[in-house]
Parts: C-alpha cells; sequence; structure tokens
C-alpha cells in the first residue's frame, strides 16, 4: 500500500528519498525514449515539492544527453536510477515506481508507454 510519505531506496541503499504521495501514484508510465527503454522502469509523477532526499546526496550522481534539459539522477554506487527532472514537465520529478519501499511495479496493470522517440521537444520547427 502507498502510504502519503512513502520512501523510496537505491538497491544498495545509499540514497533514500522521502516521496510526498498523498494521491498515490500518480501518471505511472514507461517511456520508450533512448534512455526509458534502456532502464525499462515504471515511472510515476510528482510535483518537485514532493521529494526530498533523506540521505545519500552525495551519492547521486547527474545524468544529462541530447538537450541537457532533463536530469537524470542514479545512484553512483549501485547504479539504480531513482529520479529525474522532466523535459517535458520541468515542474515535476518522474521517480522509479520499483524503488518505493514494498511496492511490486509489476502489479500496476496496463501501464501506458509515452512516445519519447518522437518527443514535441525534438521536433525542428
Amino acid at each position: 500500500m502507498v502510504q502519503t510519505r512513502h520512501r523510496l531506496s537505491c538497491h544498495c541503499g545509499a540514497v533514500v528519498l522521502e516521496l510526498h504521495l498523498p494521491d498515490g501514484i500518480v501518471d505511472p508510465r514507461r517511456c520508450n525514449c533512448s534512455i526509458c527503454r534502456r532502464k525499462s522502469a515504471v515511472v510515476g509523477s510528482v510535483p518537485l515539492a514532493g521529494i526530498r532526499i533523506v540521505q545519500g546526496e552525495d551519492a547521486l550522481t547527474l545524468y544529462q544527453f541530447n538537450t541537457r534539459v532533463a536530469k537524470h539522477y542514479f545512484c553512483s554506487r549501485c547504479g539504480i536510477y531513482t529520479h529525474h527532472q522532466r523535459r517535458s514537465r520541468p515542474d515535476q520529478y518522474g521517480y522509479n515506481v520499483g524503488c518505493l519501499e514494498g511496492i511490486d511495479p509489476f502489479l500496476i496493470e496496463n501501464v501506458p508507454v509515452s512516445n519519447g522517440v518522437h518527443h514535441p521537444a525534438d521536433r525542428k520547427p
């Protein structure tokens, strides 16, 4: 069961975040862009103020590519993707549902796939 204040952690436990999820897992989805296709994570949405780093800020590594707008964060020790600031919605973080403590992302049915391959920001005017 998703709690209003829910902990999210990487595999090794170095990074721990607290998410404010009063409405549960909002807008769970996958994306088919080049990075998301490779990590294959189910991602939920939360406003920027909805994530607080509890532990391991020094262990987080930032990865940016292509337009360098989105900010993808990974644990530098175990390599697990924890969250990212979105390019399409910079006022939101996407977070790895598989890192929510006690939550099995495989139990979420009918997870839609966003078309990140044809992202609007990549279209030439």
